[in-house]
Order: C-alpha cells, then structure tokens, then sequence
C-alpha cells in the first residue's frame, strides 16, 4: 500500500515537468497539477473519514483503490485532447482516492504496538513510499518518452513551431497506455484488498481519552474538541509545512531544472527520493535505540535549514558537489543548487514518521479525528508550491526557494516545544 502510495504521489514530480511542455503552460499553471492532487486531501478528509467509519479499514483501502484506478482512466481523455482542465480533474479524483488510504493506514501503522516505536514503523513503510518514488520517475520517463528526443523547457522553446507542435502531440498521445496499465493493475488490486484479512486493532478506551481530556480541563470530555489537544492542533500545522517543503524539493526540482537546461529533468525527482530513502532509512536504524523521535524530528528541521541555505547561495554551472558524492559512479552529475535540492530529501525524510506519533500521543478515544486533522496538514503539497511559483515569476526559481526557512523553523518549534504542549 505505501508503495503504492509514493509511485502515484511522486509521479508528478515527472509529470510537471511534462505537462508544463505538453500544455504550453507558464510554472505557476504546472504547479497547478500538485495542487489540484493536494488540495483533494482537504476537500477530501473529512468525508472519507465518515466513509471509513462505515466501511472499516478494508473495504475503505479497496475503495480508495478504485478511485485511484477512476483517476488514471481519466489521463486518456485528457491526453487526447491535450485539454488541461480535464487533466486536473484526473489529478483531484487520484488525490480523492488517496485520502481514504492514507486516512486508514498511517493510524493503523501506529496503532500496530508499542508508540516508542512507531516513527521505526513508519520508516519502514516509508521504504517502500520513496523507493516506488524513486522509481516512478524513471519508469514515467522510460515508458512515456521511450522513442522520443530528451527535450526539456529550453530546447522545446528553441524548436520550429511545426517540429514543437508535432512532438508534443507525440508527447501527449504517449500518456495513454502507462495509465490504462495502471488502472487496471489498481483495480486487480483493490479486488485483492476485498479478499485478504487485516489484523485487528483495538482502540483506546473511552476512558483513556477521558483522562487525558480531563488533565487538559476539567470541562466533561464529551464536551472537549479535537482542536483542544494543542499538540496535535501544532502538528497538523507542522505536517502543513513539511509536507509543502517536501513537494517543493520533490516536485519542482524537474520544473527548476528544466528551466536552466538539465538534461533527463523528468527524472530529477528520483535524485530527492534516493535521498529520502537513505534517510528513511536512518530513521528505522536509529528510532527508538539511538535518538528520541523529538531529537530526529529537531535534527531534520536543522538540516532543512542549513540545505535552504545553501540552495539559495550556490551556483547554477557548478557541478563540483554532485560530482564529489556520486559522480565517480557514474550518476548524472547536477548544478549545485539542484544538488541541494535533492539533498532536502535526506532532511524531509524522518519529518512525516516523527510527526504521527507525537501528534497521537495519549489521544485516546480521539484517535481517529486527530488522524483525519493531521491528513488535512497535506493541503501544505497544494498551498506551497503554489507559492513558490509565484515567488519564481517574481523574484527568479533560485531565489524563491526562501520561503522554504519559516517552514523548516516551525517544525524546529514543533520538535523543541509544541509536542509537548497539553494546554494552550
């Protein structure tokens, strides 16, 4: 499940890039694509959750794997008419149909023991969601531009108007089958997840819930609300800004770099995921037996920092720091700041595990809303992006990465004091 989570979810990475070329449409418009995915978790939370309420967790992951099979379908019509619109209707049904399998199974991976442990979980589940992120890039661009020329945003610009026109048509129509493909693999699936058993898990106590609501006042916990347990409130809006600075390194590392003339930009998303994947990986060594979740969540939210620093600083010709870490391999070797770019990967990767299980902690009976408030924190992938292409337009693609620093710095604040906070 997680790695279908990041195949489909890091495929726009690619996908921006792509549609920015096969669309004709300026950054703030390509960007548009993770927003419309994004926004979905939004809209989306709170009814998916009733859904799940009803379904339970496995007849609700077979569900959402239908949605998401809907959503694919419709790439074929929108890469027949190359219209946009249609193509974002696709991206919003995908993004509906990922809520309700996100909603289910990141509490149910937390709730499987001991809540020490549970970010090591999450790192291993994240395993799967940035390797299947590595790869989507790499799979998009071998099966839909197999046969065609390497073209980015600069040499596309510098083509004929018949030669530009007919390659992107080539381009668009070359979207239809990896699609069907992967609908009809969804739909196998999601008749897979109607068969299979899942273990139960057992809620918390209504009693438990109660307690802790009465520590926080001394109001009757059936009158408290979700939005009283400060620090899940401050991890929602935590998880707004690290998952926006993660689809900002993610998702326009392509469009960034196709701008300034980078060979293979639909694969650059693959250079941040290989990077989450060593950090993920980090996190499954290291969480609980040598750092705390706090001091991993404390650690990243530096290197952030640090790594922003550096991308708004560094050159755009110079290669030197990719060569230094994995030239001698043989790997393309990038520009410094798209280098740092995908270096946030390593610094993004232990967020999203450490966040959950602080945020949950002693929620009792309010589990599940406090679930649903955190999948809300997602619409931070639709907002900053957005921003970011803004910034780009006006101040350059280099220079906008500086809205990335208040984001880093309140997850600082998360880590040192928020999680810790039981009354506001």
């Amino acid at each position: 499940m997680f790695f279908i989570f990041g195949f489909i979810t890091w495929l726009n990475g690619a996908l921006i890039p792509f549609l920015q070329m096969v669309c004709e449409l300026t950054e703030i418009q390509a960007l548009l694509i993770a927003f419309c995915f994004y926004i979905a978790y939004v809209v989306m939370a709170l009814p998916m959750a009733k859904i799940l309420e009803k379904t339970g967790y496995q007849k609700g992951m077979s569900l959402g794997l239908g949605i998401i099979a809907m959503g694919c379908l419709l790439f074929v019509p929108a890469a027949i008419t190359a219209v946009f619109p249609i193509f974002l209707l696709a991206q919003f049904v995908v993004g509906s149909g990922l809520t309700i399998l996100q909603t289910a199974s990141n509490p149910f991976i937390v709730r499987l023991g001991n809540e020490d442990s549970a970010a090591a979980r999450i790192a291993f589940m994240g395993l799967l969601n940035k390797a299947a992120g590595v790869l989507a890039p790499i799979v998009f661009t071998s099966l839909v531009l197999s046969g065609l020329p390497d073209v980015n945003q600069e040499s596309l610009n510098a083509m004929p108007s018949d030669a530009r026109v007919a390659l992107i048509n080539d381009m668009s129509v070359s979207l239809i089958q990896p699609y069907v493909g992967m609908a009809i693999a969804l739909g196998i699936l999601a008749m897979v997840f109607m068969r299979i058993s899942l273990p139960s898990i057992d809620n918390e106590t209504e009693a438990e819930g109660e307690q802790l609501s009465q520590r926080i006042d001394d109001t009757p916990a059936s009158n408290k609300q979700i939005l009283q347990f400060p620090h899940l409130v401050l991890g929602a809006i935590s998880l707004f800004f690290y998952v926006g600075v993660e689809v900002v390194a993610g998702d326009t590392i392509g469009l960034y770099g196709s701008s300034i003339g980078v060979e293979n930009a639909t694969t650059l998303t693959s250079f941040t995921m290989v990077a989450m994947v060593i950090g993920y990986a980090v996190g499954l060594v290291c969480i609980p037996r040598l750092i705390s979740q706090q001091t991993a969540l404390l650690s990243s939210a530096l290197l952030g920092l640090v790594l922003t620093i550096c991308i708004l600083l560094s050159s755009n010709t110079d290669t030197g720091i990719s060569s230094a870490l994995w030239g001698w391999l043989g790997v393309q070797t990038l520009p410094n700041t798209v280098t740092f770019i995908a270096l946030l990967g390593l610094a993004n990767a232990m967020v999203w595990l450490t966040i959950w299980p602080l945020a949950l902690n002693n929620l009792g009976k309010y589990t599940a809303q406090g679930s649903a408030l955190l999948i809300m924190g997602i619409a931070g992938g639709a907002i900053l992006p957005m921003v970011y292409g803004i910034a780009s337009e006006a101040i350059g693609g280099q220079t906008a990465y500086i809205i990335m620093l208040p984001c880093y710095c309140f997850i600082a604040y998360y880590a040192l004091w928020g999680c810790k906070k039981t009354r506001w």
